[in-house]
């Protein structure tokens, strides 16, 4: 297994979740590791995205100032802490792994088994 996403489970609205993704050493030494997700019926989406090395970040709009992207390398983990989550948060979430620093899911080479997440009342 190089990339192991997990954390999902069903939250409130307004709650707080976070998800983990652990790799392997051989994939983590790629430089740029991202969180992508998909609703149902929707496609894939860009969450947020952080440097391996320098712990730069980029989230997208949907997200910005509610989730936080971090790393601890080493123990080969990036999380991806959920707050104040909203029932649009709702989706699959997945790690993937590349060397662009880049929204773009065609980007990442290596791609994890995702999580879902379910933000309900």
């Amino acid at each position: 297994v190089q990339l192991q996403a997990s954390g999902g489970g069903l939250v409130q609205p307004g709650a707080s979740l976070s998800l983990s993704c652990v790799a392997s050493w051989r994939t983590y030494s790629s430089s740029v590791i991202g969180w992508f997700r998909q609703a149902p019926g929707k496609e894939r989406e860009f969450v947020a995205l952080i440097r391996k090395s320098s712990g730069t970040t980029y989230y997208a709009d949907s997200v910005k100032g509610r989730f936080i992207i971090s790393r601890d390398n080493p123990k080969n983990t990036v999380y991806l802490q959920m707050n104040n989550v909203k029932p649009e948060d709702t989706a699959v979430y997945s790690c993937a792994i590349g060397s662009s620093f880049s929204s773009s899911g065609s980007d990442y080479k290596i791609w994890g088994q995702g999580t879902l997440v379910t933000v309900s009342s």
